[in-house]
């Protein structure tokens, strides 16, 4: 079977079986059972008897509610390949726009120290310090299983990573941090319903739900963001898309900050709230 045939078949199958992203997602399966990333597929060899075995269970897992990511034990995110599965968070395309503003702000700051709060996979420091070298990056994660996957995939890097609670991490840095960055959980309790199963149901609670507005985390990230930021530097922390409004009004209510905006991601959605250490 051609990887075109391949793509086009796992595609209607997982359509079929509910996949809310259907032609992404058998780019990637097919694609990880030849061995290759989803922009070398049409390079690739045909598929053998076994690969296309293996495809069919893969997609049938899908179909069971199993993350692709669970699947393959790997994601993607910019320029970076992770490794995941039960116990952390899978990291969103979404959360890339935020990665993208954060360097911009860096890019004219030498050797920047820059922290990472609610790590889970690293994504975002593994990201940033591929991207920009020169950075002196901290990350701290709570839960022992994400913590463990986090130091996987920043092992190599230069990240110091620590396991401990943010609001008593880093002291060390206080009034010292260019940039703070983080996706903390901002599902409030009472949304239960609503979230996809395969999220819920795989996803770590701890990086999910936060409170019955959501937003307790975020304002435990304004707290610390604004002991560790020296004056004028920045923080960038995501929220849900219902939050535009009350999750900048957070970081306007800390006290500590200005110039606080609301920015959107690539679908133009309300996604991260980013902020100023007057």
């Amino acid at each position: 079977m051609r990887p075109g045939q391949a793509v086009r078949w796992a595609q209607g199958r997982l359509a079929e079986l509910g996949s809310p992203s259907p032609a992404a997602e058998a780019r990637i399966l097919v694609a990880h059972c030849v061995g290759r990333e989803p922009r070398e597929l049409p390079m690739a060899d045909d598929l053998t008897s076994k690969q296309v075995a293996e495809l069919e269970l893969l997609v049938g897992r899908r179909g069971e509610g199993i993350p692709v990511q669970h699947l393959t034990g790997e994601a993607f995110f910019r320029t970076v390949r992770l490794a995941v599965g039960p116990g952390v968070f899978i990291p969103r395309p979404e959360t890339e726009v935020m990665v993208g503003w954060a360097l911009e702000q860096l890019r004219c700051v030498p050797e920047p120290v820059v922290v990472e709060l609610c790590a889970g996979s690293g994504a975002i420091s593994k990201a940033i310090a591929a991207e920009l070298p020169s950075a002196k990056q901290h990350a701290v994660e709570l839960d022992e299983r994400a913590h463990d996957w986090c130091a996987r995939n920043l092992a190599g890097t230069d990240v110091t990573l620590v396991h401990a609670d943010m609001a008593d991490a880093l002291h060390h840095l206080d009034g010292h941090v260019d940039l703070v960055i983080a996706n903390p959980p901002y599902i409030p309790l009472e949304a239960w319903e609503s979230v996809a199963a395969d999220v819920r149901d795989h996803d770590p609670a701890l990086a999910l739900w936060s409170g019955d507005d959501g937003l307790d985390a975020t304002r435990v990230v304004a707290d610390v963001a604004a002991r560790l930021l020296q004056p004028g530097g920045w923080v960038c922390s995501e929220h849900a898309e219902v939050q535009a409004e009350s999750a900048p009004q957070v970081f306007v209510e800390q006290g500590s900050f200005g110039q606080v905006r609301d920015e959107r991601d690539l679908a133009s959605r309300p996604r991260f709230v980013t902020a100023r250490r007057r």
